[in-house]
């Protein structure tokens, strides 16, 4: 990854809204903000990682990128193209440059059909392959994900979830992508099994100069993947800096409070204090005309009921960006407003 280089995906304010339908005769009364303006870009090479609690938008902005779903405004801009100004053509042959593998692998597969045709028929559909040379395609990915190549002639249900999963990175893989969106890839499987996933991928990424969105839950599998990551909170991006800084040195409160609760696996650290978010979460279904986050956040004054803050360098010329005027404006001060709450 070089950061000196054009930005591979670049989403330039993204937004996506899903109207609430209701009545006898049914219309509509409002709409869910789902994703409410978005910036970020993705560098050729690199792992963005993609966190925030349920519900804040992170798989709808996926759905996005590949084309499963249409923004509601903004812009998606891969490769210097923008993409909702490409043609059906010029889109058919993004679409096998960005691939995405989904976050439960037995409903990602089609139960009736055995794993050569799940593979086989995107290679097909797209001339990469011919119905004589398509079998010897489909037992080179499978060997590529670590799986035996008599595995084509099986069903999906006669693999263990961690295989099922490794198909579907084979199937993603098939049209040789560039960037692979990974809609929480390892969150339904065990833990030793998440291991060998992000072994996988993290392999995979070397062998063929792949570029990742990697959206997950846990922190621990993200900071693994990960070389920044963007911290998303009820529809926008609240921080984002590179993984070990942002572990390291969280600086926006939300950040603060995810990094604290995730469990440590060190039995001296087990009574350590835990920060419990008060005050109540808003809804995605209001407009917010502040930050959205004050009404839980320890920090709240009054400017923060007007504006909504942007990202902003933490300190000058920082690559550390956060949404929070307060802490930015107190770091710069060198003062430590959070040494009596989070440490």
């Amino acid at each position: 990854m070089n950061r000196n280089d054009t930005p591979l995906l670049k989403v330039n304010g993204l937004k996506k809204y899903y109207p609430i339908r209701d009545g006898i005769i049914t219309h509509r009364v409002g709409q869910i903000y789902a994703v409410d303006g978005v910036d970020f870009e993705i560098y050729p090479g690199e792992t963005l990682g993609l966190v925030g609690e349920s519900g804040c938008g992170k798989s709808t902005i996926g759905r996005q990128i590949v084309a499963l779903e249409q923004p509601s405004g903004g812009q998606i801009i891969y490769d210097g193209h923008e993409m909702n100004d490409l043609s059906v053509h010029q889109m058919k042959k993004i679409r096998t440059e960005i691939q995405m593998v989904f976050q439960d692998p037995y409903s990602a597969l089609n139960p009736r059909k055995r794993i050569k045709d799940i593979i086989s028929a995107p290679l097909l559909y797209h001339g990469i392959c011919t119905k004589h040379t398509v079998g010897q395609e489909v037992e080179r990915l499978l060997d590529m994900v670590g799986l035996p190549k008599n595995s084509k002639d099986r069903y999906p249900h006669e693999f263990s979830g961690g295989q099922r999963q490794r198909i579907g990175i084979a199937r993603a893989l098939s049209l040789k992508p560039r960037l692979i969106v990974c809609d929480e890839p390892v969150s339904a499987l065990d833990v030793s099994i998440q291991a060998q996933i992000l072994n996988l991928l993290r392999s995979l990424q070397e062998e063929l100069k792949l570029t990742y969105l990697f959206i997950g839950h846990g922190l621990d599998a993200v900071n693994y993947i990960s070389n920044r990551i963007a911290v998303m909170y009820l529809g926008k991006i609240v921080e984002i800096a590179d993984a070990k800084e942002l572990f390291q040195n969280p600086i926006h409160p939300y950040t603060k409070a995810l990094c604290n609760a995730a469990p440590v696996p060190n039995p001296m650290e087990r009574d350590r204090k835990r920060v419990i978010l008060q005050g109540e979460i808003p809804s995605n279904a209001e407009r917010h005309t502040g930050c959205r986050f004050r009404s839980r956040c320890p920090y709240a004054m009054d400017q923060c009921k007007l504006n909504e803050p942007g990202l902003e360098p933490a300190l000058p010329g920082s690559n550390h960006l956060v949404a929070c005027p307060v802490i930015s404006k107190s770091l710069q001060q060198k003062e430590d407003p959070d040494a009596s709450i989070y440490h």
